[in-house]
């Protein structure tokens, strides 16, 4: 994979320190001790860490998991994400990136503002801890966390997924009930001069996605309830975005590994999905978002591949879309969209069909808009909500919205809600070896990959990942992974 880590220079302004200081402040014995460091200076090193490895590391594999994505024809660096697997060594970059770097810096920040009562800066990297956390327990269910970055247990034990939720809950609590919203944040990209009314927004939005996740296994409706009924939520999606530029080093991560030639590489991997385009482009519509998300082919068509295989018969590479990327594309870290969808959930389960409803086409509205384009109406009437089945309507919608957005929180939330379900039509008989049976795919529905990992199986997800090498390998505490089709605590 390209050196896409080495993006500091986009620290413009901040300081003149080269990239590499300050993205391996935690690792590099001639840099700055963390003692001397200020928030200020370690928060942007800890976001562009957590923001390349979420944007690209966990975004790319997840995008073939929730087959929105498939491998062109001719190259293979992802066809095993493609036949729904994961490595322990795979995903090692991703952990170490999340842990050693943006986890170990966000720790010093937290313990730095609260020493000196910065109850803004406090917040904010109590928020993006949570973040990262949450993400770690998505993709591989149980990780170390309280006895995490300490030097005293080298080999930390892993706690249980619905544990590290409850931790990282208090940890947002705690630091809500010390900040104010006119309380100053350190420099940061996420919301650059913004007051901690902000980060009071974005923890909540994120308060609302954890327990939503958890909420078929905790009984957590009241405190959602008091969320909703609050109602200060970001009505902007949080994004990092105007802090990448086009130069080596400094573009937006996707784009930076993917898209771009500037390391040398003119390798094309990533290309929509048989599945998605099938459902964005049907016989009597269109979905807009599907020109915002993924590029036309050769030919100024959409015309989406076939998960767990690169097709290397009878297609070329521009045979097929691939994603609508630019060196500044954001980083989406929670959107409007999701945010709506959370509520209309909420209400769904109370039984408000009317409210359930308002919020489910709200979440449309905000996606379009997101997206840049016009037809929202259109797209609540190809795709109207329906209070039998809640968990479907919600589903297919929030996977379809999240397709160009956040590929991550899209399986994520596949896995929770189980839309959209498999269908019967295999991968085997989409491709014949010669030739893609488009008309057969059946909109809004998986299928099984052409060739699908065995531990996985026939019209199953992958549901998790092996704990990775990076975590597991020398720790005497490390559990016997359970195995890629059991859920983690959310799922079961």
């Amino acid at each position: 994979m390209k050196k896409l880590y080495i993006i500091a220079t986009i620290v413009m302004g901040l300081a003149t320190t080269s990239c590499d200081s300050y993205l391996d402040i935690n690792q590099n014995p001639n840099s700055p001790q963390e003692s001397n460091m200020t928030p200020s200076i370690m928060m942007p090193a800890a976001e562009m860490n957590f923001a390349a490895s979420y944007g690209d590391l966990f975004r790319i594999p997840a995008g073939y998991y929730t087959q929105h994505y498939a491998q062109t024809p001719g190259t293979s660096n992802y066809l095993d994400y493609s036949a729904f697997t994961m490595s322990a060594a795979r995903s090692g970059t991703a952990y170490t990136q999340f842990t050693s770097r943006a986890l170990k810096s966000l720790k010093t920040i937290a313990e730095q503002a609260e020493s000196t009562g910065d109850w803004g800066s406090f917040l904010a990297a109590k928020v993006l801890r949570a973040y990262t956390y949450q993400v770690l327990v998505d993709a591989y269910g149980e990780t170390p966390y309280t006895e995490a970055l300490d030097i005293s247990h080298p080999s930390p034990k892993f706690d249980e997924g619905i544990d590290v939720y409850a931790g990282i809950l208090d940890e947002i609590d705690a630091a809500l009930e010390k900040v104010s919203p006119s309380d100053p944040v350190c420099t940061n990209f996420l919301f650059p001069g913004k007051t901690a009314a902000s980060w009071i927004q974005f923890a909540n939005a994120l308060k609302l996605r954890i327990l939503t996740r958890e909420s078929g296994v905790v009984d957590v409706n009241s405190k959602i309830a008091a969320l909703i009924s609050e109602n200060n939520f970001p009505t902007a999606d949080v994004a990092y975005t105007g802090c990448w530029s086009n130069e080596s080093g400094s573009m937006s991560p996707f784009y930076a590994e993917e898209i771009t030639t500037a390391w040398g590489s003119t390798q094309v991997n990533v290309c929509a999905n048989i599945a998605l385009v099938g459902t964005m482009q049907q016989e009597n519509y269109t979905d807009p978002r599907l020109a915002a998300f993924f590029l036309p082919n050769s030919e100024g068509k959409y015309q989406g591949s076939v998960s767990g295989t690169n097709l290397t018969a009878n297609f070329k590479m521009d045979s097929f879309n691939r994603p609508s990327e630019t060196y500044d594309s954001p980083v989406y870290l929670l959107t409007v969209a999701e945010i709506e969808f959370f509520i209309s959930e909420y209400y769904a389960k109370q039984g408000n069909s009317a409210q359930a409803k308002a919020h489910y086409e709200a979440a449309i509205k905000a996606s379009f808009a997101s997206a840049g384009v016009d037809g929202a109406d259109e797209n609540i009437a190809q795709f109207p909500y329906d209070q039998s089945n809640y968990k479907q309507s919600i589903g297919l919608a929030k996977w379809l919205a999240l397709s160009g957005v956040n590929n991550f929180e899209s399986w994520c939330e596949l896995r929770r809600l189980d839309y959209p379900a498999f269908g019967s039509v295999t991968g085997s008989q989409l491709f014949t070896g010669t030739a893609i049976n488009a008309s057969i795919y059946v909109p809004g529905t998986l299928y099984t990959p052409v060739e699908v990992f065995n531990q996985v199986g026939s019209n199953k997800l992958l549901e998790r990942w092996p704990y990775a090498e990076e975590s597991s390998s020398s720790n005497s505490n490390a559990p016997k992974f359970p195995g890629y089709t059991i859920p983690v605590f959310w799922g079961k």
